[in-house]
């Protein structure tokens, strides 16, 4: 079942991005935008390394946020955060009622990803959560660009693609998600740099 909406210009997206690999508990960013303009709001979670906690930890995070209510998309950073611990976008979108967007730079190669889960537990049920979202779509932000891909739930293909679009403002990324991951790799220097 899909939610119906109208694609606004400043259609609230929540972009969550993850910082370097530093330690065990792993910072993830989100970054609360109008549109591709307008950045709302920041929050924060934690996730396990190579653990198996992204989806929860995500969901409270959203559900916990003041602005839940307003939240129309939610915009990842592929479907595995702080290494590999993958994110069930459609348990996401159950659980928050609130579409899911996962954007990906370069088509994911499967193969890849299952050999190197054989190096960590529960190798299957991190596959099949990874394979859980679905179909892959090649969405282009601009003409002549290098491609996107996306998978999604709760919203149908076409629409995400739209929202990615929309929200390309300033490169072939959407600026939620580039700040996300700006704001991330930011906060995760900072403190690195303050404890040397």
């Amino acid at each position: 079942m899909y939610r119906s909406f109208h694609i606004k210009s400043e259609i609230r997206v929540l972009a969550i991005d993850d910082s370097a690999l530093i330690g065990d508990q792993i910072l993830i960013v989100g970054a609360f935008f109008r549109g591709g303009e307008w950045l709302d709001g920041v929050m924060r979670a934690h996730v396990t390394r190579d653990g198996m906690d992204s989806t929860e930890a995500i969901v409270e995070m959203v559900k916990s946020s003041k602005h839940f209510g307003q939240i129309r998309v939610i915009m990842l950073d592929g479907v595995t955060y702080g290494g590999f611990n993958p994110v069930d976008i459609n348990r996401i979108w159950e659980l928050t009622e609130i579409p899911v967007v996962a954007v990906m730079r370069a088509y994911p190669d499967l193969r890849k990803i299952e050999d190197a889960l054989l190096h960590l537990p529960e190798p299957k049920k991190r596959m099949d959560i990874i394979l859980r979202a679905g179909s892959i779509t090649k969405v282009r932000t601009k003409p002549g660009s290098n491609p996107l891909y996306i998978q999604c739930a709760g919203i149908e293909a076409q629409s995400a693609a739209n929202i990615v679009k929309l929200t390309a403002t300033r490169s072939n990324i959407p600026e939620p998600l580039r700040v996300a991951h700006l704001i991330a790799t930011g906060i995760v220097l900072g403190e690195s740099r303050g404890k040397a």
